[in-house]
């Protein structure tokens, strides 16, 4: 009798036998967005459906994503506490920050984010919702899926924008809020390098960081929630009513036990990727300098801002300096750092033309606008 031939496995590097892979392992996420877009088509014609459902989808998608910036070093370096432990700790000031803003602001949660003192908003609350404007956080579940970092606030708010006055905005705010911390994350970076690497290398971290690092990241945390609080919000009502402001609070203070539960989910792995980031002592210096920066942008102005190209800025300038200050031999780990710095750039920078190409489905003004911009060009 013939010996069986030994099962081979067919080989995967062809585009489409990957692309067969990716939509069995990802079938019940496909599935959930499959269902989300069937949902957001039947209730875009419906004001109260389409408020709520785009709200839902919006709590977990901006939470998700932004877990890298607000709370991705925090997990990292605290991955032997129990994930309850920090749920309640960060749930807790999520609670006290909205809670503030909403009886301070009569009802708006975004620390006038969305509303003007006078009343009025670029992002004015919808009388019925358009499919893109309820499909915007399902395409960013998408992209978080993906690992790819991109601008919340860009994806979510353009798609409410009354004009694109709405979006420039909001877009230069962020460029230089990228660049400022970019260029203050290197130089911090760069010139305490070899203090840095003698002390938190050689040297076990002592009790009292984990005190510094949690007051440190509870901040951080706080001033995110009053910055980005408007990409969920925006769904809303701008001045909400006391049953819609529990509905808000109580459904992303359970999406946050979800979050921790998991760890991060996958968007994680654009913090553990980084040099030494689950040091305790190395995550409170990043969280750090990218509270004090985005303190002074929540000041100066009340315009929204993507927190993501900040962070990238921050992420950014630290891996670049470390690259340059190391004493290793090669150009291996300087080539390293730029691709990942690149990579997460590019990302940036995808999610921004999807968020005005979202913003131009959705509103016919800001279509018209971009069109006559384009034409002026040429």
């Amino acid at each position: 009798m013939a010996k069986a031939k030994k099962f081979k496995r067919v080989d995967r590097s062809k585009p489409y036998l990957n692309i067969l892979d990716v939509l069995v392992k990802e079938k019940t996420f496909l599935a959930i967005i499959i269902i989300g877009i069937i949902l957001a088509g039947i209730a875009s014609g419906y004001a109260q459906a389409g408020m709520w459902l785009g709200f839902f989808f919006a709590a977990y998608a901006t939470v998700a994503n932004d877990s890298i910036q607000s709370l991705g070093t925090f997990i990292e370096s605290n991955k032997a506490k129990r994930w309850w432990v920090l749920w309640l700790f960060v749930g807790s000031i999520f609670l006290l920050t909205v809670s503030f803003s909403w009886v301070v602001f009569d009802g708006d949660v975004t620390y006038q984010r969305l509303l003007s003192p006078d009343g009025t908003s670029k992002y004015p609350h919808p009388e019925q919702f358009s499919f893109w404007q309820i499909i915007a956080p399902l395409v960013l579940l998408i992209l978080t899926r993906m690992r790819m970092p991109v601008s919340t606030t860009f994806l979510i708010l353009s798609v409410f924008s009354a004009d694109t006055s709405g979006i420039t905005s909001v877009v230069w705010k962020s460029w230089s809020g990228y660049i400022m911390a970019f260029i203050l994350s290197f130089l911090v970076w760069y010139f305490s390098y070899n203090m840095i690497k003698k002390y938190f290398k050689s040297r076990k971290a002592h009790g009292a960081w984990t005190a510094v690092q949690w007051i440190v990241s509870g901040t951080l945390w706080a001033v995110w929630v009053m910055q980005d609080g408007a990409n969920i919000a925006v769904f809303l009502p701008r001045q909400q009513s006391l049953f819609q402001f529990i509905i808000f609070a109580i459904t992303i203070f359970f999406g946050l036990g979800v979050l921790f539960y998991l760890r991060g989910d996958r968007i994680q792995k654009v913090v553990s990727e980084k040099v030494r980031i689950s040091d305790i002592r190395a995550a409170t210096l990043v969280d750090l300098t990218y509270v004090i920066l985005l303190i002074y942008k929540l000041f100066i102005s009340t315009v929204p801002m993507s927190t993501t190209w900040v962070f990238l800025g921050v992420i950014g300038g630290r891996e670049i300096a470390i690259s340059l200050a190391r004493t290793k031999k090669g150009k291996k780990h300087r080539k390293k750092a730029g691709k990942m710095i690149f990579r997460d750039f590019a990302y940036a920078m995808a999610g921004l033309f999807v968020s005005v190409a979202l913003a131009a489905a959705a509103n016919p003004g800001i279509r018209e606008e971009i069109a006559r911009a384009i034409s002026n060009l040429f």
